[in-house]
């Protein structure tokens, strides 16, 4: 019964939002709480929610300072210069622009941190889609798919989790992975050519220039009507000629790729003097982090404070800056809390332990030879449903155990466990995610129904791969 309730839950969750019926924390609260009822143990209800918000409260705290951490960041500058090299690759090509998402998101995911990448991403990216009139979704489904590859890196946890559960070593797994993943890697920059390519045709191709003389004409008639005053700027063809000063005609005007990204070169927050300052301590913080120094929670919180301090010594501009990014930090916040009750009753009720049982109790006995690609297939659904720590912990062991009584060792199916982590970046159960769609102002159930089909294809494409290659 604690089975069939679990899935049902799941699936209830999933279409409510999906269907846009309920907001995803409405719907991360009330299910759970109901089935709590249902399963008849409505009086322990406080306990599950209590024991839920325990175990997610550090990531909270994490989400938190880390998104004032790293806005200050991007409000003084440090990140420009990336911006600036993703934005002269992609221009105003939508094509260009779908595999720059793809590309920034990778390479920032070498922290080994969901939240940081979808931050730093979100940030550079979404003026130009918005600008453009992409898809946010193309934005972030790239973007999420892109960091579940990349968080296979033994720091970024689900590796060290399968070590740690098995008792292996981390880089006896990942090593031999590393060719079955590059191809997945590949599979996702192939993935976003092809979305790409869908989105240039819908958009057509525009240049720098078109795109912001028709932004600025379009903010002229807003304002024109608005006031009848017309004090809106009157669009000059490129090259500056006419009464108003032209798309880079004037050297005070910010250059034209940082105008569409929406980067004021001019911005008062800009802290070019203390830019190698800011570049050491961030440096200084992925090391920590990598290094586990400190618990990250406690990172990002001195780092948070220690930015504001030394960028914006003065009180009123501290307090402006933590208001500027006050909204991002109760979205995602709120989200995590409310995540932790639906987490709280799928593990209080047992209900998680129950679904595992009941999947590898299922498994034909003629699959028993071939339990590291079951576990593959298995990683997909099951790192979706749970956490990492309910898979890896409570499932993994016992597919191992499954698989060595068949003569599958532990380091294959250890890999195998690796395959789910591009659909996993997108569960509802990641802190992360609600960064991602937080930030890029997509709903959650069309983040969900758009990226779900592309992530699981991408997993397959690494089993296929290491399959090929005789890692799996």
């Amino acid at each position: 019964m604690l089975t069939i309730l679990g899935f049902a839950m799941i699936a209830t969750f999933l279409v409510l939002i999906m269907l846009k019926k309920m907001s995803p924390i409405a719907a991360l609260v009330l299910i759970p709480a109901l089935f709590c009822v249902f399963v008849g143990k409505g009086a322990k209800l406080g306990d599950y929610v209590l024991d839920g918000v325990s175990s997610l409260a550090p990531t909270a705290a994490m989400l938190m300072f880390a998104i004032v951490y790293f806005g200050v960041m991007i409000d003084v500058g440090l990140f420009d210069p990336i911006v600036r090299a993703i934005l002269k690759f992609c221009k105003a090509d939508p094509l260009r622009i779908v595999v720059g998402t793809a590309l920034l998101a990778a390479i920032v995911s070498l922290d080994g941190d969901g939240s940081t990448t979808f931050m730093i991403t979100v940030s550079a990216m979404y003026p130009l889609y918005k600008r453009l009139k992409m898809s946010l979704v193309v934005m972030t489904g790239v973007a999420a798919m892109a960091n579940g590859v990349m968080n296979t890196l033994p720091w970024g946890g689900p590796t060290a989790r399968a070590a740690t559960a098995l008792k292996l070593d981390a880089g006896d797994i990942f090593v031999p992975m590393i060719p079955a993943l590059a191809v997945g890697l590949l599979g996702v920059f192939a993935l976003s050519y092809v979305l790409g390519r869908r989105e240039r045709k819908r958009l057509g191709v525009l240049t720098l220039d078109e795109v912001l003389v028709e932004e600025t004409e379009t903010e002229t008639v807003l304002v024109g009507a608005g006031t009848g005053t017309g004090t809106g700027r009157k669009a000059a063809p490129a090259g500056g000629s006419g009464s108003g000063p032209g798309v880079g005609a004037d050297a005070d005007e910010p250059e034209e790729d940082e105008r569409l990204a929406g980067l004021d070169p001019n911005r008062a927050t800009l802290r070019p003097k203390l830019y190698w300052f800011n570049a050491l301590l961030t440096v200084t913080l992925l090391t920590a982090m990598i290094m586990e120094w400190l618990p990250i929670p406690v990172l990002f919180l001195l780092g948070a404070a220690l930015a504001l301090t030394v960028n914006f010594p003065h009180m009123p501009d501290q307090k402006a800056r933590l208001g500027a990014h006050a909204e991002n930090v109760l979205n995602v916040a709120g989200m995590v809390f409310a995540a932790a009750v639906f987490t709280g009753v799928l593990t209080g009720t047992g209900m998680v332990d129950h679904m595992a049982t009941w999947l590898v109790d299922n498994i034909p006995d003629g699959m028993g030879p071939h339990m590291a690609f079951v576990t593959g297939v298995l990683s997909i659904p099951l790192t979706y449903f749970m956490s990492n720590d309910g898979f890896y912990f409570g499932v993994l062991p016992v597919l191992a155990e499954a698989g060595q009584a068949h003569g599958v060792s532990s380091l294959e199916i250890a890999r195998a466990s690796l395959v789910g982590q591009p659909l996993h970046m997108s569960s509802p159960l990641v802190p992360a995610v609600y960064v991602l769609v937080g930030m890029a102002k997509v709903e959650f159930g069309d983040h969900t129904r758009f990226v779900v089909k592309w992530a699981a294809l991408t997993s397959l494409v690494i089993l296929a791969a290491g399959m090929l290659f005789g890692i799996i």
